[in-house]
């Protein structure tokens, strides 16, 4: 890679169809839906997408299938201000692909299928190595191979930078991988996956959330950004915790809210912000994400994001 970008996001790059419907089907059961959309979309792309558009000098290390959907989703991510020198092709597979179903509240349910994300091997990071090593944030999200992730996190930490860890999809991880996060930001259901919970109830009352997330401390991660959706955040560290609420807004598609807060969060850290200024600016970002459409197209610019907070502080809508 030819630049020295000041946040690395290691991570997957999706097509996301999108199908919206007034109400989830049952199990077999057939519903008409109202509409049909492709968004560009991935954790990874779409917390790059973020990042860059909140101003921070990004670069994502990823791999796309030998198809027009890999083609596509390059040129959009560079049309956005994301260095894309570190998204490789694996033309023996597919692009990944994501397919989503949002019902008439913005809640949505996601079928992924990983395609060349699930073959970004540690090995296919060697070529931006020195990208990773010389990074502020890397921000790490898990729809790629595990074994990446913790290569990606242990480059990083050599170099000196903070690593953000989002556990999403939730799967077991590995004490070593999470004592190498800087902070692991988990939504509530991730949270209590991590913890052995399947199916929680939520809202997880705030007790319980701080004894699953220091659950995880008590694994090596130095701290815990829980997502709280329309609730905000809870940053829990051994010895403290602190909410931060979000700015209420009517929610159009929740999609892409917790990769918009991660994207904003690796922006702030990025410019030097503690995680207590860093977390409100991450939680106005995401709130403002889930008044538009899609993942990608949804991720505000820091203008708005500026704006918005602005207009919440004078009491306006």
């Amino acid at each position: 890679m030819t630049s020295s970008p000041s946040i690395v996001v290691v991570g997957s790059l999706n097509a996301d169809l999108v199908a919206r419907v007034d109400r989830f089907p049952a199990p077999g059961e057939t519903v008409r839906g109202s509409r049909f959309e492709v968004f560009p979309g991935g954790k990874g792309a779409n917390q790059a997408y973020a990042a860059a558009r909140l101003g921070g000098a990004v670069a994502l290390i990823g791999q796309v299938g030998g198809d027009g959907y890999g083609l596509w989703l390059r040129t959009h991510l560079q049309d956005g201000g994301v260095n894309v020198h570190g998204v490789g092709t694996d033309a023996t597979t597919s692009t990944g692909i994501a397919v989503i179903t949002t019902d008439r509240t913005g809640e949505n349910t996601i079928v992924v299928v990983a395609g060349a994300n699930g073959t970004l091997t540690p090995e296919r990071l060697e070529p931006s190595a020195a990208a990773i090593e010389r990074a502020s944030v890397v921000l790490l999200q898990l729809e790629i191979p595990l074994e990446t992730v913790g290569a990606a996190a242990t480059r990083a930490r050599a170099g000196g930078a903070r690593v953000i860890l989002d556990p999403a999809p939730a799967a077991p991880l590995p004490h070593a991988l999470l004592a190498l996060a800087s902070v692991v930001t988990p939504n509530e259901t991730e949270l209590a996956s991590l913890a052995g919970h399947a199916a929680p109830i939520l809202p997880i009352p705030t007790d319980d959330l701080d004894r699953l997330a220091r659950g995880l401390i008590g694994r090596g991660a130095p701290a815990v950004i829980v997502k709280r959706g329309e609730r905000g955040a809870r940053f829990v560290t051994a010895e403290r915790a602190l909410d931060v609420p979000a700015p209420a807004v009517e929610a159009v598609d929740t999609t892409a809210a917790g990769d918009a807060f991660n994207g904003a969060l690796a922006v702030a850290l990025a410019e030097g912000a503690s995680l207590d200024v860093a977390m409100p600016f991450a939680c106005a970002a995401a709130s403002l994400s889930v008044t538009r459409p899609g993942a990608q197209p949804s991720m505000p610019t820091r203008h708005e994001v500026e704006a918005f907070v602005a207009a919440r502080r004078r009491g306006q809508p």
